[in-house]
């Protein structure tokens, strides 16, 4: 008899953890017909397979951009049973925050199908709670950024502007809303308020067909985005598109989303999310979802901008593979890809580590650039996107000619990684002031159960707001 060959290639071993029970369980990562994929085994519930990437050669190829970690000031929680169960963060997470999320509602005005956060309770928080968790996230991370006032749905909160009032007091840089854009789409008073407050508005925005709505948010919502798009346009706010791609809805609209975020000066960006299966969801197969090179490639093939799947680099602030980027200067109708200007792999590659001239301050611009915590349109990226591409940071008109684009994948139960948790640094901000990676906190039941928990101890609480609109 002759010994056969796998039909696989056994890339690593890492930790993940049983879609049914969530105990943490070995998982293989394996390449086979170039894509990449998680096998695993619950001695209880038996064998899971998921789909990592389309693209092994793009998968395996970012683990050069790979940057050191930064800590954060102090550290929340002490190590005891180990990842993912001790977050707070615990001294063995490698990052610090670069985006601090605050759910201020488990309230919503829609209920999508594809809420990851299953938003359907009546809760809100009172504006102590929020101060106090502001005051943890600066104790933390000192100088903090980027908070973004997320839920639910955090516009129907009625004292949305009191807690921007206070991040803004706070000197956090940048507030951002996470909003479905129907109060904006139908309340200009409202819209034009955010406006006076500086906030950037992250806008849910998954294309322009009925039936992509319609499976993806249980309506058609196609006119109250682009509404929303042209109130807040009339206002003046910044905006940051996010559309949710998922397989057999909307694959066929990424680039028709891009050329159009393109051709609106108060769009700033855009961040395609492929669907994650945590919360509520429908039934799915894990080995046929959409991935990071898939919209890659989808944005390539469909943009009239003529994209290449090369312009787009993963980002090193997290573990390299959680996410891509690009930035594009819009000179006139022609966009130029930041990749093509620059060869951005000279200064971003950390295991090579090439030497090349005014490397500190090219490379310090391009990690502010290729950062989770990047904010379209911000004076810090536009003065960042000059400094790389050695252009006048007072050209006239330059904030509108600069768009950024990511892809900014989450994991779910099937394809969670530890080892990509550990580098998470996007965090969820809790009541209790903890610092926790936003996939640890939407896989391991116990952080959304706190929270929860939260709400329920102080639902019958009043507590009068100290801060006027």
């Amino acid at each position: 008899m002759q010994k056969k060959d796998r039909d696989y290639i056994f890339l690593e071993l890492t930790r993940s953890i049983c879609p049914v029970c969530r105990i943490v369980i070995d998982a293989q990562v394996l390449a086979k017909d170039n894509k990449v994929f998680m096998k695993k085994r619950c001695k209880e519930h038996g064998l899971f397979e998921s789909l990592l990437s389309s693209d092994a050669e793009r998968y395996l190829n970012s683990y050069k951009f790979n940057r050191p970690g930064t800590m954060p000031l102090e550290f929340g929680t002490e190590i005891k049973d180990g990842c993912p169960y001790d977050c707070g963060l615990c001294p063995d997470h490698q990052q610090h925050t670069c985006v601090g999320i605050i759910e201020i509602t488990n309230a919503c005005n829609l209920r999508c199908p594809t809420c990851f956060a299953s938003s359907e309770g009546h809760d809100f928080l009172d504006l102590e709670t929020v101060n106090f968790m502001l005051d943890q996230y600066i104790k933390y991370e000192g100088n903090p950024e980027v908070v973004h006032f997320s839920g639910g749905e955090p516009t129907i909160h009625p004292k949305i502007f009191d807690m921007i009032k206070l991040a803004n007091e706070k000197k956090i840089k940048y507030v951002l809303i996470n909003t479905n854009g129907v109060r904006i789409s139908k309340d200009e008073e409202f819209t034009k308020k955010l406006a006076e407050l500086g906030v950037v508005i992250y806008l849910q925005f998954d294309g322009f067909k009925k039936e992509t709505y319609e499976k993806l948010r249980g309506e058609d919502l196609s006119q109250i985005k682009l509404k929303a798009i042209e109130n807040m346009e009339k206002y003046g706010l910044n905006i940051v598109l996010v559309p949710t791609v998922q397989r057999n809805v909307n694959e066929d609209e990424m680039g028709k989303i891009v050329d159009f975020a393109l051709s609106r000066q108060r769009i700033k960006g855009i961040v395609f999310q492929p669907t994650f299966y945590s919360g509520r969801h429908t039934d799915f197969d894990p080995m046929d979802v959409v991935t990071l090179s898939e919209v890659i490639k989808n944005i390539s093939e469909q943009s009239t901008h003529g994209f290449k799947e090369s312009d787009f680099v993963p980002i090193p602030c997290c573990f390299p593979t959680c996410g891509s980027a690009t930035y594009v200067y819009m000179d006139g109708n022609e966009a130029k890809p930041l990749p093509r200007m620059v060869n951005v792999e000279d200064y971003l590659d950390y295991i090579k580590n090439t030497a090349v001239p005014d490397v500190d301050k090219v490379k310090e611009a391009l990690q502010s650039l290729f950062s989770f915590g990047a904010v379209g349109g911000s004076e810090k990226t536009v003065n960042s996107f000059c400094t790389v591409c050695d252009l006048p940071g007072n050209l006239e008109g330059i904030e509108s000619k600069i768009k950024m684009i990511m892809i900014q994948p989450f994991m779910d139960p099937y394809n969670f990684d530890i080892k990509k948790l550990m580098k998470c640094c996007i965090h969820e901000i809790t009541p209790e002031g903890k610092i926790v990676p936003f996939c640890a906190f939407n896989n391991i039941p116990k952080y959304r159960a706190e929270v929860n928990e939260f709400f329920a101890s102080r639902r019958l609480v009043k507590v009068k707001s100290k801060i006027s609109v």
